[in-house]
């Protein structure tokens, strides 16, 4: 049965396309809640999840929530033709998964499909996530998933020259070695296109953080333009729309606090087939609040990301970093901007340049510039010498930005508090999530000068009402907010050199 029914815009994001009806429209077309319906008009069309009100919408009108207008170019007033979907065949692929059976390249093919066309709702994706998690695809599975995100997005394409990349598995604030890794690599002439993520989880991404020195959001040519005159970029992947489906799968997979194992291999790897990749070095980052809780799982990510990387035309290294701490000493948009630009400048701390210079040097081997064992010194060198800064620079001028901008130039959020430590003792911890929930209770990633500074690192000693950290906001009120949380959840544990005293009772008489 079809229906006309006239447009009604609902300007609220909605996350998903929906569907609003009353309840005599519901009724005549034979729909329910969660259903589907289809709707046409002018030659294209849509499908939605149906709500249903009871009050507030007059019959024969329908509310539509803006991912379904745009889809299909609707505005208030118009008339659409409304008629019930059929259930996607791809939920029967779903329960096929979840009775542990396997999925064929086509079986894939049709389930990111349906998810692409908003056939799917996110109780049916996030079932299709549930059922990787529990029954793990195998690698045949693995290598037909990670094609399929591939072909489905758009592509670039880089003839001719050889193309390196750099990804990490997360889970560390302050990861921002990407800033200082293309202009190394880049200054060394080899081509590095780094496509990179916005904050889901994180304080950061590194496209949050370069977008303080220059926009990042470039379509396909935009990009090939900009490689072609640096030889690297540092932009958004959302811009290009690489492998759509996998950041479908990523916002829904967030809240169930679920991340199969595999699925994580078709995440990276379905974006590394999409940019052109050759080579990839593998960042992958162990310890508390890190996917990778030892060595043993780390070596399964390993040898996982190598042999997918084989079948698929990628040659892949891994290289297990240090996960229980930031990397480097900022953690939101600004101060993390501030920081890699003063690393480039000559002054970064260690550790940011310790480990973007160690993941470089992977790159400068497997590109022939520096013999086996010398990638890191020479990525030092291009470092010290002022080369990684220079092509800094010409990468933010290519990008749009001020090839002038140094590290002074970059402020912070106006709003600061100082917290200090309530004893003497030594820094023994620094609990990374709670440095994350900090940083974004103060605003970041949106407010690009929200953040977190750590002053007191692992190890050092520290005397009464010494600052430990410094909190930083855009507005007053989520200063507060963020300070409160950093008292309920302090970020840096301190003790003293004795822990306890065993037996506990006094004076021996």
């Amino acid at each position: 049965m079809a229906r006309k029914i006239t447009v009604r815009n609902l300007d609220i994001e909605q996350g998903r396309p929906e569907v609003t009806l009353t309840e005599e429209d519901a009724k005549e077309l034979g729909v329910h809640v969660q259903d589907r319906v289809r709707i046409k008009a002018d030659g294209r069309e849509a499908v939605g999840i149906v709500n249903i009100a009871r009050s507030g919408l007059a019959p024969g009108t329908m509310w539509l929530s803006p991912e379904i207008t745009r889809r299909i170019g609707l505005s208030d007033g118009q008339t659409a033709t409304v008629i019930p979907a059929e259930k996607p065949c791809s939920i029967g692929l779903i329960k096929k998964k979840m009775d542990g059976e396997h999925l064929s390249k086509e079986d894939f093919r049709a389930v990111v499909k349906d998810v692409l066309e908003n056939n799917l709702s996110e109780t049916e994706i996030a079932a299709f996530i549930s059922a990787l998690y529990i029954n793990e695809m195998n690698m045949d599975e693995t290598v037909a998933l990670t094609q399929v995100l591939a072909e489905t997005g758009e592509t670039l394409d880089f003839p001719g020259r050889t193309v390196y990349d750099k990804h990490s598995l997360g889970g560390v604030p302050g990861n921002k070695v990407s800033l200082l890794i293309v202009p190394i690599v880049a200054a060394a002439g080899l081509t590095i296109p780094k496509t990179s993520s916005r904050a889901i989880t994180s304080a950061s991404g590194t496209a949050d953080t370069m977008e303080v020195l220059a926009p990042v959001t470039f379509d396909a040519e935009e990009i090939k333009a900009i490689v072609n005159k640096t030889m690297g970029i540092l932009c958004w992947g959302g811009g290009v729309n690489l492998a759509p489906a996998d950041d479908i799968f990523i916002r829904v997979e967030h809240p169930l606090a679920l991340d199969p194992h595999n699925l994580a291999l078709c995440s990276v790897m379905a974006k590394k087939i999409a940019t052109d990749t050759d080579f990839l070095v593998m960042d992958l980052p162990m310890g508390s609040g890190t996917k990778i809780k030892d060595l043993d799982s780390a070596e399964r990510f390993a040898m996982d990301f190598i042999e997918l990387g084989k079948r698929i035309g990628i040659k892949v290294e891994c290289v297990v970093t240090y996960g229980d701490k930031p990397v480097g000493r900022a953690v939101g948009p600004a101060l993390e901007a501030k920081e890699a630009l003063r690393a480039l400048e000559g002054e970064g701390p260690s550790s940011l340049i310790e480990k973007s210079a160690g993941l470089a040097g992977v790159l400068l081997e497997a590109g022939g510039v520096a013999v086996k064992g010398e990638g890191k010194k020479k990525a030092l060198d291009i470092l010290r010498t002022g080369k990684a800064l220079r092509k800094m620079r010409e990468i933010i001028e290519a990008q749009g930005g001020n090839p002038d901008i140094t590290s002074k130039d970059i402020r912070p959020g106006r709003h600061r508090s100082k917290v200090r430590a309530e004893r003497e003792g030594y820094v023994v911890a620094v609990h990374n999530r709670a440095v994350v929930e900090i940083a974004r209770a103060a605003g970041a990633p949106q407010d690009k000068g929200a953040g977190f500074l750590l002053l007191k690192g692992k190890g050092q000693r520290v005397s009464e009402g010494d600052v430990l950290f410094e909190i930083y906001a855009e507005s007053k009120y989520k200063l507060e907010q963020a300070t409160k949380l950093a008292r309920q959840r302090p970020p840096v544990k301190i003790e003293g050199m004795i822990i306890e005293k065993i037996p506990s009772y006094g004076i021996i008489r």
